[in-house]
Protein backbone atom coordinates (compact mmCIF):
# COMPACT_ATOMS: atom_id res chain seq x y z
CA UNK A 1 0.00 0.00 0.00
CA UNK A 2 1.55 3.26 -1.13
CA UNK A 3 1.84 5.82 1.65
CA UNK A 4 1.64 3.36 4.54
CA UNK A 5 3.41 4.66 7.65
CA UNK A 6 5.19 2.24 10.00
CA UNK A 7 5.64 3.28 13.63
CA UNK A 8 7.69 1.05 15.93
CA UNK A 9 7.36 1.21 19.71
CA UNK A 10 9.97 -0.44 21.94
CA UNK A 11 10.87 -0.31 25.62
CA UNK A 12 11.34 -2.48 28.65
CA UNK A 13 8.81 -4.96 29.97
CA UNK A 14 6.11 -3.01 31.81
CA UNK A 15 7.26 0.36 30.48
CA UNK A 16 3.88 1.29 28.98
CA UNK A 17 4.19 0.30 25.31
CA UNK A 18 0.73 -1.24 25.06
CA UNK A 19 -0.87 1.73 26.82
CA UNK A 20 0.79 4.11 24.36
CA UNK A 21 -0.24 1.95 21.41
CA UNK A 22 -3.89 1.95 22.47
CA UNK A 23 -3.84 5.72 22.95
CA UNK A 24 -2.36 6.22 19.48
CA UNK A 25 -4.97 4.00 17.83
CA UNK A 26 -7.79 5.82 19.64
CA UNK A 27 -6.45 9.29 18.82
CA UNK A 28 -5.91 8.40 15.16
CA UNK A 29 -9.46 7.04 14.97
CA UNK A 30 -10.80 10.31 16.36
CA UNK A 31 -9.07 12.02 13.44
CA UNK A 32 -10.67 9.63 10.97
CA UNK A 33 -7.49 7.67 10.32
CA UNK A 34 -7.04 3.92 10.49
CA UNK A 35 -4.21 2.06 12.19
CA UNK A 36 -3.45 -1.61 12.60
CA UNK A 37 -1.36 -3.11 15.40
CA UNK A 38 1.29 -5.77 14.77
CA UNK A 39 2.57 -7.07 18.14
CA UNK A 40 6.17 -8.30 17.94
CA UNK A 41 5.74 -10.28 21.17
CA UNK A 42 3.26 -12.58 19.40
CA UNK A 43 6.19 -14.02 17.45
CA UNK A 44 7.93 -15.89 20.25
CA UNK A 45 9.04 -19.25 18.89
CA UNK A 46 6.69 -22.19 19.44
CA UNK A 47 8.28 -24.54 21.98
CA UNK A 48 5.64 -27.27 21.74
CA UNK A 49 8.28 -29.80 20.67
CA UNK A 50 10.10 -29.45 24.00
CA UNK A 51 9.09 -30.81 27.42
CA UNK A 52 7.65 -28.11 29.67
CA UNK A 53 10.59 -28.00 32.15
CA UNK A 54 12.93 -27.34 29.20
CA UNK A 55 10.69 -24.55 27.89
CA UNK A 56 10.91 -22.68 31.17
CA UNK A 57 14.70 -22.52 30.84
CA UNK A 58 14.60 -20.57 27.57
CA UNK A 59 15.81 -16.97 27.75
CA UNK A 60 12.72 -15.15 26.47
CA UNK A 61 14.47 -11.81 26.88
CA UNK A 62 16.99 -12.54 24.11
CA UNK A 63 16.17 -11.57 20.48
CA UNK A 64 16.75 -15.16 19.33
CA UNK A 65 13.61 -16.24 21.22
CA UNK A 66 11.49 -14.47 18.58
CA UNK A 67 10.77 -15.70 15.05
CA UNK A 68 11.59 -12.39 13.41
CA UNK A 69 11.71 -14.01 9.95
CA UNK A 70 7.96 -14.67 10.12
CA UNK A 71 7.35 -11.22 11.56
CA UNK A 72 9.18 -9.57 8.64
CA UNK A 73 7.22 -11.69 6.18
CA UNK A 74 3.94 -10.55 7.74
CA UNK A 75 5.02 -6.91 7.85
CA UNK A 76 5.88 -7.06 4.15
CA UNK A 77 2.47 -8.55 3.38
CA UNK A 78 0.70 -5.79 5.31
CA UNK A 79 2.71 -3.18 3.42
CA UNK A 80 1.60 -4.92 0.23
CA UNK A 81 -2.05 -4.55 1.22
CA UNK A 82 -2.57 -8.15 2.34
CA UNK A 83 -4.08 -9.36 5.61
CA UNK A 84 -1.99 -11.69 7.76
CA UNK A 85 -2.63 -14.41 10.34
CA UNK A 86 -0.53 -13.46 13.36
CA UNK A 87 0.25 -16.25 15.83
CA UNK A 88 -1.26 -16.04 19.31
CA UNK A 89 1.29 -16.97 21.95
CA UNK A 90 0.33 -18.72 25.18
CA UNK A 91 2.82 -17.44 27.74
CA UNK A 92 1.63 -19.93 30.37
CA UNK A 93 2.70 -22.92 28.24
CA UNK A 94 5.27 -21.21 25.94
CA UNK A 95 3.46 -22.51 22.87
CA UNK A 96 1.41 -21.04 20.05
CA UNK A 97 -2.35 -21.30 20.22
CA UNK A 98 -4.26 -23.09 17.43
CA UNK A 99 -6.10 -19.79 16.95
CA UNK A 100 -4.60 -16.86 15.06
CA UNK A 101 -5.09 -13.10 15.09
CA UNK A 102 -6.16 -11.76 11.71
CA UNK A 103 -4.55 -8.36 11.13
CA UNK A 104 -5.79 -6.21 8.27
CA UNK A 105 -3.70 -3.64 6.39
CA UNK A 106 -4.39 0.03 7.13
CA UNK A 107 -2.77 3.37 6.37
CA UNK A 108 -0.71 3.20 9.57
CA UNK A 109 0.98 0.14 11.04
CA UNK A 110 1.87 0.41 14.72
CA UNK A 111 4.15 -2.39 15.82
CA UNK A 112 5.37 -2.78 19.37
CA UNK A 113 7.55 -5.10 21.40
CA UNK A 114 10.27 -5.22 24.02
CA UNK A 115 12.99 -6.30 21.59
CA UNK A 116 11.66 -4.56 18.49
CA UNK A 117 14.75 -2.40 18.00
CA UNK A 118 17.26 -5.16 18.84
CA UNK A 119 17.03 -6.93 15.47
CA UNK A 120 18.67 -4.87 12.72
CA UNK A 121 16.50 -6.27 9.92
CA UNK A 122 13.37 -5.35 11.87
CA UNK A 123 14.64 -1.95 12.95
CA UNK A 124 15.37 -0.99 9.34
CA UNK A 125 11.69 -1.41 8.44
CA UNK A 126 10.53 1.13 11.02
CA UNK A 127 9.95 4.57 9.57
CA UNK A 128 9.33 6.24 12.94
CA UNK A 129 10.70 4.82 16.18
CA UNK A 130 9.39 5.49 19.69
CA UNK A 131 11.07 4.31 22.89
CA UNK A 132 9.03 4.12 26.10
CA UNK A 133 11.14 4.58 29.23
CA UNK A 134 10.20 3.85 32.85
CA UNK A 135 12.13 3.19 36.08
CA UNK A 136 13.09 -0.44 36.65
CA UNK A 137 11.18 -0.74 39.92
CA UNK A 138 7.96 0.45 38.27
CA UNK A 139 8.46 -1.88 35.34
CA UNK A 140 9.00 -4.79 37.73
CA UNK A 141 5.84 -4.02 39.73
CA UNK A 142 3.76 -3.80 36.56
CA UNK A 143 5.18 -7.07 35.24
CA UNK A 144 4.62 -8.80 38.58
CA UNK A 145 0.95 -7.81 38.60
CA UNK A 146 0.40 -8.80 34.96
CA UNK A 147 2.17 -12.16 35.11
CA UNK A 148 0.41 -13.25 38.30
CA UNK A 149 -3.04 -12.21 37.07
CA UNK A 150 -2.78 -13.10 33.37
CA UNK A 151 -0.10 -15.75 32.99
CA UNK A 152 -0.50 -17.90 36.08
CA UNK A 153 3.01 -17.19 37.33
CA UNK A 154 4.17 -17.19 40.95
CA UNK A 155 5.80 -14.07 42.44
CA UNK A 156 8.92 -16.12 43.18
CA UNK A 157 9.37 -17.25 39.57
CA UNK A 158 8.78 -13.71 38.30
CA UNK A 159 11.35 -12.25 40.68
CA UNK A 160 13.92 -14.88 39.67
CA UNK A 161 13.35 -14.33 35.95
CA UNK A 162 13.52 -10.56 36.31
CA UNK A 163 16.85 -10.76 38.13
CA UNK A 164 18.48 -13.42 35.95
CA UNK A 165 17.33 -12.52 32.42
CA UNK A 166 14.89 -9.59 32.21
CA UNK A 167 17.11 -6.93 33.80
CA UNK A 168 20.43 -8.07 32.24
CA UNK A 169 18.89 -8.45 28.77
CA UNK A 170 17.20 -5.06 29.13
CA UNK A 171 20.62 -3.52 29.71
CA UNK A 172 22.04 -5.34 26.68
CA UNK A 173 19.24 -5.42 24.09
CA UNK A 174 16.66 -2.78 25.04
CA UNK A 175 18.05 0.32 26.75
CA UNK A 176 20.99 0.87 24.33
CA UNK A 177 18.56 1.34 21.43
CA UNK A 178 16.75 4.24 23.09
CA UNK A 179 19.36 6.46 21.43
CA UNK A 180 18.10 5.39 18.00
CA UNK A 181 14.50 6.39 18.69
CA UNK A 182 12.98 9.47 17.08
CA UNK A 183 11.02 10.12 20.27
CA UNK A 184 11.51 8.94 23.86
CA UNK A 185 8.30 8.82 25.89
CA UNK A 186 8.15 8.60 29.68
CA UNK A 187 5.92 5.66 30.58
CA UNK A 188 4.84 7.36 33.80
CA UNK A 189 1.78 9.56 34.08
CA UNK A 190 -0.26 11.07 31.26
CA UNK A 191 0.89 10.45 27.70
CA UNK A 192 -1.37 12.88 25.84
CA UNK A 193 1.39 15.30 24.84
CA UNK A 194 3.54 12.46 23.52
CA UNK A 195 0.57 10.92 21.70
CA UNK A 196 -0.22 14.21 19.97
CA UNK A 197 3.43 14.60 18.96
CA UNK A 198 3.60 11.10 17.48
CA UNK A 199 0.27 11.46 15.66
CA UNK A 200 1.56 14.67 14.06
CA UNK A 201 4.63 12.82 12.83
CA UNK A 202 2.42 10.11 11.33
CA UNK A 203 0.59 12.56 9.08
CA UNK A 204 -0.04 11.31 5.53
CA UNK A 205 3.12 11.40 3.45
CA UNK A 206 1.84 14.26 1.32
CA UNK A 207 1.26 16.40 4.43
CA UNK A 208 4.18 18.08 6.20
CA UNK A 209 3.83 17.74 10.01
CA UNK A 210 4.15 20.92 12.08
CA UNK A 211 7.58 21.61 13.51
Amino acid sequence: MDGTRVCGIAGGSGAGKTTLTRALVETLAQEGRTATVLPFDNYYRDLADRPYPERTQVNFDHPDSLEHELYLEHLAQLLNGQSVEVPIYDFSTHTRSPQVLVVEPHEIIITEGILLFAVAEVRQQLEFKVFVAAPQNLRYQRRLKRDVEERGRTPESIQKQFATTVAPMHDQFVEPFAAQADVVVEGVGAMKKAVDQIVAQLAPKDVTPPI
